[in-house]
């Protein structure tokens, strides 16, 4: 009995050890969870800020939670917010309701800690496309976008493979689908790997769509940050935010615009800049067959550009706090 009591002595002292380890050894901001107000995020501040410049990270996830805690680090405020794939929220990103960010920039903007006219989106790929369609559909509530890898227009569902095979909207609006480039689900091959670059430029030679389905970029009630790789080989985000610059240019857009591209860099310039870059290749499933695409860009190339982007967008949101 003694040693049993002995025993469990020292699994308490252990047990106490390691949170008071991880206090001291913790240098970031812990999450809070929000479950409720129809969203769910995860909301990163530190004690004592009020009315300070916050970020919308779209998708959520371990992406969105470690800009959620950078963000917090500079002393602005960083809710991540997922919007597919868990209890509550739609399987699928297809027909997703705008409405559902509209609760959430709702929520943010009655917190003290946020100031409710500094409100950016921030996303990466396909989240980068909602970042920028958010910002031109809800002028009043968002206040600026950046945007990794870029999108010019909108996509329908079937970009995805493990998407229906109905091709419908993405992005759902005041009950009404945005309009998109409908793309037939990409296909297979003999081989083991697959090229995803030529499907998104045969996309974009739909020009009647592609004219429909772009991107209102100059309704953004702010400045607007464009990051991407040249070298990305999932799709040509260095192009599609040469168009994006194109339809600003086309417009009298009175914000700050910045359309960075990085040499030698890919898709993934939007991971964490502190962890060294070498993933070089993704995995996809069609038709029950796996296959390998690339990324694009070196590992030297999207570490630089990881670094220099990370840079950029702290600077942004520097002059956003500034009231720039």
């Amino acid at each position: 009995m003694k040693k049993y009591i002995i025993g469990i002595g020292i699994l308490a002292i252990l047990f106490l050890g390691y949170f008071v380890l991880d206090s001291l050894l913790f240098d970031g901001v812990r999450p809070r969870s929000i479950q409720a107000n129809g969203f769910q995020a995860s909301y990163f501040v530190k004690e004592n800020i009020e009315a300070k410049a916050t970020v919308l990270l779209i998708g959520g996830g371990s992406w969105g939670d470690y800009w959620g805690q950078e963000f917090a680090k500079q002393g602005n405020v960083g809710l991540s917010i997922p919007y597919t794939g868990r209890a509550g929220l739609p399987k699928l990103p297809e027909a997703i309701d705008l409405a559902y960010f509209e609760q959430a920039i709702t929520w943010l903007r009655n917190q003290p800690e946020v100031d409710p006219q500094k409100i950016i989106v921030m996303g990466a790929s396909r989240n980068a496309e909602l970042a920028l369609v958010l910002g031109s559909m809800y002028p009043e509530l968002i206040s600026g976008v950046i945007a990794y890898a870029p999108s010019s227009v909108i996509w329908s569902n079937t970009v995805l493979p493990y998407n229906s095979d109905e091709i419908k909207a993405s992005w759902m609006y005041n009950g009404a689908e945005l309009p998109y480039v409908p793309m037939n689900k990409i296909v297979g091959n003999n081989s083991n790997k697959i090229t995803t670059l030529d499907y998104w430029k045969g996309g974009l030679e739909k020009e009647d769509k592609v004219e429909l389905a772009s991107i209102r970029v100059e309704q953004i009630n702010g400045p607007i940050l464009l990051l991407s790789g040249k070298a990305d080989k999932v799709w040509p985000s260095a192009y599609m935010a040469d168009k994006i610059e194109q339809r600003i240019k086309g417009h009298n857009f009175q914000y700050s615009f910045q359309n960075i591209q990085y040499d030698n860099a890919g898709h993934l310039i939007s991971a964490n800049p502190e962890v060294p870059s070498n993933i070089r290749v993704g995995n996809m499933t069609i038709e029950d067959k796996d296959y390998e695409f690339e990324y694009g860009g070196t590992n030297e190339g999207d570490h630089a550009a990881r670094q220099a982007a990370k840079s950029e967008v702290i600077e942004f949101m520097g002059r956003i706090d500034g009231g720039q």
